[in-house]
């Protein structure tokens, strides 16, 4: 009865009349189209890595200043980061922006396999789209707030570095989060879904091995083979994965290993992920790679030191808030396409081969689920310092995987945008359900203090140290 309830009142909310445009939540967001489309093109092209996302961060900061926002910026000691806020009274709902590129993965807008060779990254998990959707949806809320006389706050958390910089935590672990009510959260995908989604705990580091250089033919007694020690720690490690249980998960890349076969590498680094559904056991984990780095060190003659570079605890959904969100996103009317945009999209289809699946997918809301992923995210941090919702919006083709050359290019057309704008409706309905429904606020902060256990202690899985503003340097 209670999910009626809340669908009611956002088909109500939805069937505004058109005197009432200004109280109606949809046309605000539809209102904010440009300045969504627009931004999220800039920080496409910005293409910036963690924590040296500059001008993407000061691009949202300006665009939030106009729309009368106060801004703190540069918070938790990262200069990119910023918490901007607007309103009086009420709850405080707070959603997330996220801003960074990966590394090594280029791409046109192009629907065929068309690289940029003058760039070094590309948005590969559509954070610029992330970034601008948070954006639009934030400044919506911000006009229906004003235009209804609600009182209540929102909040725009400029989140840097996701991918594995652990940007928000660094920002959970300065207490940016603690006085919020809630976080509405959402990711760019290729489908539309609201499922209560559990991620993993993970942890990473790098292992550098420094030795003694010699020329590898000539004298190769005098040295000590820095890349051995990578490649013994490799080894050990690989042989530690029988002993683990199902769920764990370690990989692994060498970032450095030497310049030239003839000269025996004085240095050699190797970049190791943990992860586990459960946070102690990656706490139990990594001391064991510790140790295989110490053994490996021992019997190849050389030295070897590590640093923590990220770690996240996992996501803590909670069913009260993800049933809401799924109601929401059935509310809205599918994405629609232009013609040219299907083309486009098809063409798309077609680098998946035979089993892509249909294009009528991205329209499509995905059936509620409970569910544990396999990947890692700073929001997990969040959730456990505020009650959080999350959604995912179909800003990519069907099929289309994150880290791909296809999520870089949908990225950055407005097939990408169309599923932001669609993002950004989800939230505003969630907001305006948070900021008028008293009994699903309490029902979804006792179902929080029930979750996390009545004695919950926040720990984070990276200790005091600062956070690594260098790591993609």
């Amino acid at each position: 009865m209670k999910s009626l309830a809340i669908l009611a009142a956002g088909a109500a909310l939805l069937a505004a009349p058109a005197d009432a445009q200004d109280a109606n939540p949809i046309a605000q967001v539809e209102a904010q189209k440009d300045r969504t489309q627009r931004v999220a093109q800039q920080i496409w092209q910005f293409a910036e890595l963690g924590y040296l996302e500059t001008q993407s961060s000061g691009l949202l900061v300006d665009e939030l200043q106009r729309e009368g926002f106060a801004i703190r910026s540069g918070v938790a000691g990262i200069p990119t980061a910023f918490v901007a806020e607007w309103g009086t009274g009420g709850p405080v709902i707070g959603l997330l922006a996220e801003f960074d590129a990966l590394p090594g993965i280029t791409q046109s807008a192009a629907p065929t396999r068309e690289l940029v060779e003058d760039k070094h990254a590309g948005h590969a998990c559509g954070h610029n789209l992330f970034g601008a959707g948070s954006l639009s949806a934030a400044i919506a809320i911000r006009n229906w707030l004003e235009a209804t006389g609600t009182p209540g706050r929102v909040r725009l958390y400029g989140t840097p570095a996701e991918e594995g910089g652990s940007g928000k935590v660094y920002m959970a672990r300065a207490g940016l989060f603690d006085d919020a009510d809630f976080v509405i959260d959402w990711h760019p995908a290729d489908r539309n879904s609201a499922a209560s989604r559990m991620s993993l705990a993970n942890r990473s580091g790098k292992f550098r091995f420094r030795g003694v250089s010699a020329h590898a033919a000539g004298a190769p007694e005098r040295g000590r083979s820095a890349l051995d020690g990578v490649e013994a720690m490799n080894m050990m490690v690989n042989m530690m994965r029988e002993h683990t249980t199902m769920d764990t998960r370690i990989h692994y890349v060498i970032t450095s290993g030497g310049s030239a076969p003839n000269v025996v590498p004085d240095f050699a680094e190797v970049f190791y992920y943990v992860r586990h559904s459960d946070a102690d056991e990656v706490r139990a984990l990594w001391p064991r790679l510790e140790a295989a780095a110490r053994g490996a060190a021992m019997g190849t003659g050389t030295e070897v030191d590590w640093e923590i570079v990220h770690g996240n605890n996992p996501t803590l959904p909670l069913e009260s808030l993800q049933r809401m969100m799924d109601a929401k996103l059935r509310q809205l009317e599918p994405i629609e396409y232009t013609a040219a945009e299907l083309a486009w999209a098809e063409t798309i289809r077609e680098s998946f081969g035979d089993d892509a699946p249909d294009q009528a997918q991205s329209r499509e809301v995905e059936e509620y689920a409970v569910l544990t992923g396999y990947g890692s995210t700073d929001v997990g941090d969040v959730s456990r310092a505020v009650p959080t919702v999350s959604v995912r919006a179909a800003t990519w083709v069907p099929g289309t995987a994150a880290h791909s050359w296809q999520a870089v290019a949908a990225s950055g057309h407005s097939y990408g945008t169309k599923g932001t704008q669609h993002a950004a409706k989800a939230m505003i309905l969630a907001a305006v359900e948070l900021y008028t429904n008293p009994q699903l606020r309490e029902e979804a902060k006792a179902e929080f203090i029930a979750a996390r256990g009545e004695d919950y202690v926040y720990e984070s899985l990276l200790g005091d140290r600062a956070p690594p503003l260098d790591y993609r340097r």
